[in-house]
């Protein structure tokens, strides 16, 4: 009879599988995709209060978006805090993001997140600028409401 058990014994090690080497595989491929994946994060002003839209859509791309804020006195910052004084300071801004953008294949666009007290033509100087600098699509910033 002992030697049965050592039989059956002997036929369960047989049918295991060993997998280390799998689990080694799975942690090779998380490490891979984190390492190479790259988090989009675009930063808000608390300053500039975007007006309410009721037909606004979410923008689920955010690649290739270049931030101008756009303030109610008619001043301009960037997404970093950078001030922007004169039409070649975002000239030069919108021209260096949109060479960034174009060596990683991203298309570039326009965000303007403008005050909802602020005139629109502050607004349509950034857009003609950024037309001449290339950049060609324009987002609005937005509250997107269910009313």
């Amino acid at each position: 009879m002992s030697s049965k058990l050592r039989k059956s014994a002997a036929a369960e090690e047989e049918c295991a599988l060993d997998m280390s080497s799998m689990i080694d595989m799975v942690f090779l491929l998380l490490i891979f995709f984190v390492v190479n994946s790259s988090q989009i994060v675009v930063k808000q002003d608390s300053d500039v209060k975007p007006p309410v839209a009721s037909y606004g859509k979410k923008q689920d791309e955010k690649n290739g978006r270049i931030v101008v804020n756009v303030y109610k006195d008619g001043s301009y910052k960037s997404e970093q805090g950078v001030v922007l004084e004169t039409d070649e300071d975002i000239f030069e801004l919108v021209l260096k993001a949109k060479e960034a953008n174009d060596l990683r294949s991203y298309r570039s666009k326009l965000h303007l997140r403008g005050d909802k007290d602020a005139v629109f033509k502050y607004s349509r100087k950034v857009i003609a600028i950024s037309a001449k600098a290339g950049v060609e699509q324009v987002m609005f910033a937005t509250y997107v409401t269910d009313k």
